[in-house]
């Protein structure tokens, strides 16, 4: 039996019901605020919230444990109206819309810690949209809100059913895809021109890409280390990558 979709989503953290008042108060239903506590901080998003008739009310610290499950919430948890899911269709419109645009697809990164990690990483490079599978990874949950520190309201995030399907339409509009894996056919990054329309490819760092997705790439590169030690975590390694994109990116 098909799981009922939410009708109700809770977020939580003062970034991100900062960046949800700011970008889409119409989708926040109300304000659920830790009793007791009139920081300045707090105040000025309960001030926020007021011109656009959200309501405030005042909450335990286990009533918001409850909403947060467990969950860091920094006394403010916002009830949400999910937004609706972007697509492929709607990443074919971001494209052929968005000149050299500059993606970030994630091949089944199944923490959510790590995916909001990248989506802010990608957010401050001017990445114009992040893509991940529908299945076997991580979504927008509202820890994924919380740690992405309100990137999540403002760069597009897709999920597709079949990433290597989604890559190989993605090449046949122009976009290069590059693959980040360490493998003896792999170039340093730095020697792959990221310039023009891109996605950058990560994997799961247990895992790395899927076979699928490797064939699907245009290119494989790696991140050099002079280190000893050769594993990034995938968010790490995912700032890594899009930070020399940029760089090339630059106009000189």
């Amino acid at each position: 039996m098909a799981k009922a979709a939410k009708t109700v989503e809770h977020h939580f953290g003062l970034h991100a019901v900062e960046s949800l008042l700011n970008t889409m108060p119409e989708q926040v239903l109300g304000l659920f605020v830790l009793q007791g506590r009139d920081d300045e901080r707090l105040q000025a998003l309960i001030k926020q919230a007021e011109p656009h008739g959200i309501s405030v009310q005042k909450a335990s610290r286990d009533t918001l444990s409850k909403m947060s499950e467990g969950a860091q919430h920094q006394g403010i948890v916002a009830a949400v109206r999910p937004a609706p899911v972007s697509d492929e269709g709607d990443l074919e419109r971001l494209v052929r819309s968005t000149s050299n645009v500059f993606l970030l697809a994630l091949d089944q990164v199944t923490d959510p810690h790590n995916l909001g990690a990248c989506m802010r990483t990608a957010a401050a490079m001017g990445v114009h949209g992040v893509i991940a599978p529908r299945d076997r990874a991580a979504g927008l949950t509202p820890i994924a809100r919380k740690v992405a520190a309100g990137a999540a309201e403002v760069i597009p995030f897709f999920q597709v059913t079949n990433l290597s399907r989604t890559l190989v339409a993605l090449q046949e509009m122009g976009v290069q895809t590059v693959g980040t894996m360490l493998d003896e056919g792999a170039k340093p990054l730095h020697q792959i021109d990221l310039t023009g329309a891109l996605t950058i490819v990560m994997g799961a760092e247990d895992t790395g890409l899927r076979r699928l997705t490797q064939e699907n790439c245009d290119q494989l590169a790696y991140i050099p280390m002079a280190g000893t030690l050769q594993s990034l975590n995938v968010s790490v390694a995912t700032g890594m990558a899009i930070y020399e994109a940029c760089r090339q990116r630059q106009p000189a």
